[in-house]
């Protein structure tokens, strides 16, 4: 039995594995390189007010998901979690001539949800009607928790749902993944019905990734745990402790280490630590070539790095953080709207706004007052680099801080001159804090394209196996946590060890 196990990561992928190899009876120590658990799966403080970077509905929440027992075995969720389920889920708000401002929601019933939406655009009825029944159909659509062929386990997983039950969505699989989001949403006459579905998830993902959300919310499930990420990495890191693993912080791994065809242990600090196996959960595309020596060759390897590092193929983001002394709480949480005067960054030009509340009185904010999130996708990895070289970096941050509030300050009069505190994340800080390759923390698979997933273990190096969010695309805390389980069965296997 290999009975001394190293992981690489304190993300969710790197608790999920050590949680199941603990239980398994190995021997469990991870390195993080950041001096909190949680990876990608993170939020921050500033002066009083907590901002929320990771977590903005999780998957599994809901009681009967196969995924939400997982997610209870790794102890992200306890009997005393508390769970909002926001109704509507998201808002678009257009500018309309005849009533002001006109407010197009996201309901998560399916049948308010297209009342509502004919209410606003009789002329797209028929495309509404087509959109909710393509919902419907994704409502007993879930993630699958399998277990692994000729794995010796103390329990087996629950029977996944009936290929009856899920064929309605699977007969949608290939007309829904040949297009876009944005492509779906370009099919409806209404501009807010359209923004408001390319708000959903990034108008670059196939329409396949809004049905499966869509149908999610309208399951009861795609609910927020209160206290976010921070809480979910916590109780995970909590369960692991308990069990009797140990997490090193701020300890970098430098390098995995190979000896005789099997990996040996790691180097940090230029101190060596042995072990009789490594699972690599950190950024697999930027591990396997910043932690081998000589970089990871593999056919999976070098598909990796040509599928994921095409343009367009990475999911990055400026994170904008705002905390204000006003209380926004009679507001809609997440709201969307176009911009009356749109505005360049990075080379792109920005035409609309999301934005999402956090309150006080959900211990985001100081008494009376609000935090502000603001996330604007795009790869604009090579800009803030170059801002940094030229030492205009921070400057640069202020100047996309000021264009973002004079937008806000219009829609929401109430946060004028009540700025408390303001930050700007940029791929760079994700890049510098998470380990991800240039920042990003999810990958596009482009319309029309297999959805390409890759091995859990080595080819050729024995006893090294991988874990997190690039194995399955296009990532997330689903990913991480179940691939993070996987992997540890694949341990199990290998050790001949009863996996629980």
């Amino acid at each position: 039995m290999m009975g001394n196990i190293l992981i690489v990561g304190a993300g969710i992928a790197g608790l999920s594995a050590g949680i199941y190899a603990r239980k398994s009876g190995f021997e469990v120590t991870i390195y993080e390189s950041h001096n909190i658990p949680g990876g990608n799966c993170t939020s921050w403080r500033r002066k009083g007010y907590l901002f929320e970077a990771g977590l903005h509905w999780l998957t599994g929440s809901g009681r009967d998901k196969p995924l939400n027992r997982i997610w209870r075995e790794v102890g992200a969720l306890t009997e005393e979690t508390r769970i909002d389920k926001n109704d509507p889920f998201k808002i678009c708000d257009w500018p309309s001539d005849s009533a002001g401002r006109l407010q197009v929601c996201l309901y998560r019933d399916v049948a308010k949800l297209e009342t509502h939406l004919c209410e606003v655009s009789p002329e797209d009825t028929k495309r509404i009607r087509e959109l909710c029944r393509d919902i419907s159909r994704f409502i007993a659509f879930s993630i699958p928790v399998l277990d692994i062929l000729l794995l010796k386990t103390a329990e087996k997983a629950p029977p996944v749902l009936t290929l009856l039950k899920m064929l309605p969505a699977l007969l949608r699989y290939l007309p829904l993944s040949a297009l876009s989001v944005a492509d779906y949403a370009a099919k409806f006459k209404h501009p807010a019905i359209r923004l408001l579905l390319t708000s959903v998830v990034n108008p670059a993902y196939d329409a396949l990734s809004l049905l499966v959300t869509l149908g999610c919310l309208a399951s009861g499930d795609g609910g927020y745990i209160e206290g976010g990420s921070l809480i979910l990495a916590a109780n995970m890191a909590k369960r692991f402790e308990a069990l009797g693993g140990t997490i090193h912080y701020g300890k970098k791994v430098e390098k995995v280490l190979i000896t005789e065809g099997k990996a040996a242990g790691v180097r940090i600090g230029g101190e060596t630590i042995p072990a009789d196996a490594c699972i690599v959960t950190s950024d697999t595309l930027s591990a396997i070539d910043t932690l081998f020596d000589p970089p990871v060759s593999e056919g999976w390897s070098r598909r990796m790095r040509v599928k994921i590092c095409r343009p367009g193929a990475l999911i990055m983001c400026s994170f904008i953080s705002i905390g204000v002394e006003a209380d926004l709480s009679n507001l809609p949480e997440s709201i969307t709207f176009p911009l009356e005067n749109p505005f360049g960054h990075a080379g792109q030009l920005i035409t609309e706004l999301a934005y999402k509340l956090y309150f006080g009185s959900a211990g985001y904010a100081p008494a009376g007052c609000s935090a502000i999130t603001i996330l604007l996708a795009g790869d604009t990895y090579d800009y803030w680099k170059q801002m940094r070289e030229q030492g205009c970096y921070g400057e640069c941050k202020r100047e996309l801080f000021e264009q973002i509030l004079a937008a806000l300050e219009k829609q929401l009069p109430a946060i004028k001159g009540k700025v408390a505190v303001w930050d700007v994340a940029t791929p760079l800080t994700y890049e510098r804090y998470c380990g991800t390759y240039h920042g990003s923390w999810m990958t596009i698979t482009p319309p029309g394209s297999m959805r390409v997933s890759y091995p859990y273990k080595s080819r050729r190096v024995g006893n090294l196996y991988f874990a997190g969010q690039r194995i399955i695309p296009p990532g997330g805390t689903p990913v991480a946590v179940v691939t993070g389980r996987t992997a540890a069965q694949y341990l199990c296997r290998d050790s001949g060890v009863v996996f629980r």
